[in-house]
C-alpha cells in the first residue's frame, strides 16, 4: 500500500469540494475551484473526460447539454472546439494540465468518467509531476485497473463498484481480502439504494486494512455531524460552505 507521505498526510477528516462546489452552479470549472481553495479546502474532487484530440479536460458529463445547452460530446470534438464554450462570459471546460499547474498546493480527487480519458488523465498527471497530490477514482474497476496498470501502482486509487461491494461483503462476513497496493481509500455513499455501506463495521473494517473512508455527496449538516461522530476519514459535499461551518464548529478546520 502506499505511504501517507502524499496524498493522505494531512489531518483527518478530510473536507472534499465536490466538483469544486457544484452547489453554486459552476461545478469543475477554474472559478468552483478558486472559490474552495479561497474558502481554504485543500482537497478538490473533479471529473476528468478526454477530448477528440486526447486533451484531459475538467467535466462531469459526457455531453455539453446539460451545462452549456448545446449539444455535442466531449469525446468527438477537438480541445479548440471547447476553447469558445462559454456560460455567463466564463469558460466551463477547462483543462486538467491549467487545474493542476493554477493551484500545485492543492490535492485533486480525480474520476475518470469514461475509457477515453484513462491515458490523457495519466500523461497529464505525470507531465505536471502532481502524482503524490492526485487520487484517481472511477466507478469503473475496469478503469481503475487500467489507471493502476499505466501508474505502475505509483498514483494512489480508490476503488470502483465492485471493488466496494467486495469489500463492504469481507466487512460483513469478518472475511480477508486483497487489494491493490494503491488503493488508499474507500470512496463511498452513505447507501447504496436501500443498502447501507458506512457504518461502524466498515469503518473499522477499512481502518484495519489501513484505508481512509470517504463519503459522498453530503450537503445536509446533521448528517455530516452524524458521519463525523462515526469516525469517516472524509466528506465531500457540494455545499462547501456548510461543510467549512460544520468542520469549524468541531475544531476539524484546518486551513
Amino acid at each position: 500500500m502506499l505511504t501517507r507521505s502524499g496524498y493522505l498526510d494531512s489531518p483527518t477528516p478530510l473536507a472534499f469540494a465536490h466538483r469544486g462546489g457544484a452547489a453554486d452552479g459552476d461545478e469543475n470549472t477554474a472559478e468552483a475551484f478558486a472559490r474552495a481553495v479561497g474558502l481554504g479546502y485543500r482537497y478538490v474532487e473533479t471529473d476528468v473526460h478526454a477530448t477528440a484530440d486526447g486533451v484531459a479536460v475538467a467535466f462531469h458529463d459526457a455531453t455539453l447539454q446539460r451545462l452549456t445547452g448545446r449539444r455535442g460530446r466531449l469525446a468527438d470534438l477537438r480541445w479548440a472546439d471547447l476553447t469558445s464554450v462559454r456560460v455567463g462570459g466564463a469558460a466551463v471546460v477547462p483543462r486538467l494540465d491549467e487545474i493542476l499547474a493554477a493551484w500545485p498546493r492543492v490535492r485533486f480527487n480525480i474520476d475518470v468518467k469514461a475509457d477515453g480519458g484513462v491515458a490523457p488523465t495519466v500523461a497529464t498527471v505525470t507531465r505536471a509531476g502532481a502524482a503524490d497530490r492526485v487520487l484517481l477514482a472511477s466507478f469503473s474497476d475496469a478503469r481503475l485497473a487500467r489507471l493502476r496498470a499505466l501508474t505502475a501502482g505509483r498514483i494512489a486509487t480508490s476503488l470502483g463498484m465492485r471493488g466496494v461491494a467486495r469489500l463492504r461483503m469481507a466487512s460483513l462476513h469478518g472475511r480477508r481480502i486483497r487489494l491493490p497496493e494503491s488503493v488508499v481509500a474507500a470512496q463511498v455513499p452513505p447507501r447504496y439504494g436501500r443498502v447501507p455501506v458506512v457504518d461502524r463495521r466498515f469503518l473499522a473494517y477499512c481502518h484495519r486494512l489501513g484505508l481512509h473512508v470517504h463519503v459522498w455527496t453530503i450537503d445536509d449538516p446533521a448528517r455530516m455531524h452524524d458521519l463525523l461522530d462515526l469516525g469517516v476519514d472524509g466528506i465531500m459535499t457540494d455545499h462547501v460552505g456548510v461543510l467549512r461551518d460544520v468542520y469549524r464548529s468541531r475544531g476539524h478546520w484546518a486551513a
